[in-house]
């Protein structure tokens, strides 16, 4: 799929794509950090039928509601096509010497090289965590790189 960008001189940036039954839809980043999602009208590709205004925290959590399922069929793709790459979903007990705190704190790529590239809690997925996430009992992360760098990840968030 091909993603049109688009400056916008004094405003930000226009990102549009066009779904395969040809609906033209587009974002809208303000340099305020606002977000506009744009949906074309069928007729007149130029004039929006709709506009909605997100906050960061609204944009977020679309992005989450879209982007969430995607992640695993991703990396199961990713998996296909370069050799030696896995991806672990590993659950954080609640007796982890990194439960309750940042996930910056276990330094996982530092030590290993493989990424934390999703956590999984409640149900909801956070997509590429921050340092600054913090872990919980229960949470499952999802660990990407070679087999012996998410091994060692498993032993570092299972005993430090």
């Amino acid at each position: 799929m091909e993603v049109e960008q688009t400056a916008l001189p004094g405003i930000g940036l226009r990102h549009e794509f066009t779904t395969r039954s040809g609906r033209r839809i587009g974002v809208v980043s303000h340099r305020t950090g606002r977000r506009d999602l744009v949906i074309y009208d069928l007729d007149d590709p130029d004039r929006a039928c709709e506009t909605v205004k997100l906050n960061d925290e609204e944009a977020d959590a679309l992005a989450e509601l879209l982007g969430a399922p995607r992640i695993v069929q991703r990396l199961n793709d990713l998996h296909r096509q370069v050799e030696g790459l896995v991806s672990l979903q590993l659950p954080i007990p609640t007796g982890s010497p990194y439960a309750e705190r940042p996930m910056g704190d276990a330094r996982v790529r530092t030590r290993t090289g493989a990424s934390i590239v999703a956590i999984v809690r409640s149900g909801q997925v956070i997509a590429s965590p921050g340092p600054d996430v913090v872990l919980t009992g229960g949470d499952v992360v999802v660990v990407v790189g070679s087999p012996e760098s998410t091994s060692a990840v498993a032993d570092i968030l299972s005993n430090g």
